[in-house]
């Protein structure tokens, strides 16, 4: 199994467990920035030199000895199920992805069919009724989930703990999980536990939002995009998420978590 969906920083100072929708680019650049004192021109994403991935070969064995041996600190980054499942819902369903087109090809033309879900017109920027089309996502999103039907779970909304879980089953250990919510005080913590080549001030970063402009904007407050049903489906699919991360299940409203994690909480039950 390895590693999948692991990022280490050429000079080994950190290793970072990706989970999609979750700062993934910002932490992505920030890894690249504090090797080589710039930037990755383009999506980070899109690398395939300047930094360890999972997704490139030659970087497996470099990442596996690393983590079985905890040679570097290791984190991951979380963030609201509630947040993370409408974000899923806005970029990848309703946007245009940066190479033109729809995501993964025929998925819309299926959801529209068979849900009947809109999606704002051929370029996302028409008007339509998003609350309703979101909830027939919702609908989508755990029959891809518990049944696999009609097809397999898409990395951006399968559980976060799903990601994180692979890293600890396969002889990782996390260091630290930061909030998306409360980055730059989670993302300090890592960067003042290592020596780093390059100097990173946080203040000075951009926020690298690759998916921010592909689709509509979000015309409503969070939580009236869940009535009741909606929240039960939630829960269906990221129980596991609101216990381990410690988010607030029961107010869509408020995107904090509750409490502090507890890494050895999430180790014993993620590990299983």
């Amino acid at each position: 199994m390895g590693f999948p969906g692991t990022w280490m920083t050429e000079s080994e100072s950190i290793v970072y467990r990706v989970v999609p929708k979750c700062a993934c680019s910002t932490i992505g650049q920030i890894m690249f920035y504090s090797d080589h004192g710039e930037f990755f021109d383009g999506d980070i994403h899109d690398a395939q030199a300047g930094i360890h991935k999972w997704a490139i070969d030659a970087s497996q064995p470099l990442i596996t000895r690393n983590v079985q041996k905890h040679r570097s600190y290791a984190f991951t980054c979380v963030r609201n199920p509630y947040t993370r499942i409408l974000s899923s819902f806005f970029d990848k369903i309703c946007g245009i992805q940066r190479n033109g087109k729809r995501y993964r090809g025929n998925l819309v033309p299926l959801l529209m069919q068979k849900y009947g879900i809109e999606v704002g017109g051929e370029d996302g920027k028409e008007e339509f009724d998003q609350i309703k089309s979101f909830r027939r996502f919702l609908l989508f999103a755990r029959d891809t989930i518990r049944w696999r039907r009609p097809m397999d779970p898409d990395i951006h909304w399968s559980a976060m703990s799903g990601h994180v879980s692979t890293f600890i089953v396969n002889g990782g250990r996390y260091d630290d999980i930061v909030f998306t919510e409360k980055f730059n005080e989670g993302m300090q913590r890592v960067i003042d536990a290592v020596e780093l080549p390059h100097k990173v001030e946080l203040k000075k970063i951009p926020r690298f939002n690759e998916s921010q402009g592909h689709g509509p904007k979000r015309a409503h407050p969070v939580e009236d995009y869940f009535d009741d049903l909606s929240m039960h489906l939630v829960y269906e699919i990221y129980k596991r998420d609101f216990q381990v991360f410690k988010y607030d299940f029961e107010n869509p409203g408020n995107k904090m978590p509750l409490s502090e994690i507890d890494l050895d909480e999430v180790h014993a039950k993620l590990g299983e």
